[in-house]
């Protein structure tokens, strides 16, 4: 084979084996993006159905339910609009509490339940996460006493 000829396969193949390893990169990213809606986006059908995401709002008051024998907790969030039934199995953070800011990291099953795999509280009186504030200005609700600092 020519000098000319081998450069050329060796540029092909590199740029070849570059596209895959980008393919293969860019495919992972995907798969581990994780989108933030609210209650009212949620129920207007604005959220996967096949895959996790999260959902943030406030938790509603009175409507927290734990288990006598396990670590199964059910819960609503709101965003003041809407409401979403939320099921979670395991130690909740201790920041968690009836009437303050949450996010949950899940899916939606077709009855509307969200099976909670993560439950996010905040972490101290003076924070509540962006996207919830946001969340909750857009339904036209704020936070009964608002946050001094929001995460940017």
């Amino acid at each position: 084979m020519k000098t000319r000829t081998k450069r050329t396969l060796v540029i092909v193949g590199g740029l070849a084996a570059l596209g895959v390893a980008t393919a293969l990169v860019l495919n992972a990213f995907q798969d581990n993006m994780v989108f933030f809606f609210s209650p009212s986006q949620v129920l207007a059908n604005e959220a996967p159905q096949d895959r996790n995401f999260r959902l943030g709002g406030l938790v509603e008051e009175g409507s927290v339910l734990r288990s006598d024998d396990s670590l199964d907790v059910n819960f609503v969030i709101t965003d003041g609009a809407e409401s979403i039934p939320v099921r979670f199995s395991g130690l909740l953070p201790d920041m968690f509490k009836e009437g303050k800011g949450v996010v949950t990291q899940g899916r939606i099953d077709p009855s509307g339940l969200f099976h909670a795999d993560q439950v996010l509280a905040k972490h101290d009186e003076n924070y509540t996460p962006k996207e919830v504030a946001d969340t909750l200005k857009t339904a036209g609700n704020e936070l009964s006493d608002p946050p001094r600092k929001v995460r940017q």
